[in-house]
């Protein structure tokens, strides 16, 4: 079952002070979102999915089973996007509105992804991960950036629209 969960989010463009620089490709599903898929798909068993998805940034390597350390300080926020059709594109396409109808298991974000502006440097940045709450919560997916950003005071963080992909098997 590991093989069908085991590709999951690839940022493919992450913008500081403006600039697009290309993100990562290998992703984990978290093991927590693996058991709860598991059990929802095959076992029968409720699952919530969350109201609201947050993009979390790490300076150290997040995994399937979580860890990592988290950016705090300098007005750090996990950036929110609720899951709805408006907000991430369906299989078929990108910045489709509708139900997904594609084969290639792949759906981004429609809209850019933006952080508050730090007040103060949060450091190297190496990794993005999603997670079901805006503080604590349940990392869903972490991937590692191909190329860590060192964020300083004023930098503009932002994901454009269609570069954060998640991939479900393919």
């Amino acid at each position: 079952m590991k093989k069908l969960f085991n590709r999951a989010l690839s940022a493919t463009a992450f913008a500081l002070l403006a600039l697009a620089a290309p993100l990562s490709h290998a992703v984990a599903l978290s093991d927590y979102l693996e058991n709860k898929l598991i059990d929802h798909v095959f076992r029968g068993q409720a699952y919530t999915a969350p109201v609201t998805i947050y993009v979390a940034l790490y300076t150290t390597a997040c995994s399937d089973a979580g860890g990592g350390t988290e950016v705090t300080g300098g007005s750090y926020a996990r950036a929110s996007v609720a899951p709805s059709l408006a907000n991430w594109a369906g299989t078929q396409a990108t910045a489709s509105t509708t139900a997904s109808t594609g084969t290639g298991g792949t759906t981004s974000n429609n809209g850019v992804i933006t952080f508050a502006t730090p007040t103060a440097g949060w450091g190297a940045v190496t990794h993005v991960g999603l997670v079901d709450a805006v503080t604590a919560g349940n990392l869903l997916i972490c991937t590692a950036l191909t190329t860590g950003k060192t964020i300083n005071t004023g930098d503009t963080v932002t994901f454009p629209a269609a570069s954060l992909t998640t991939t479900i098997d393919n």
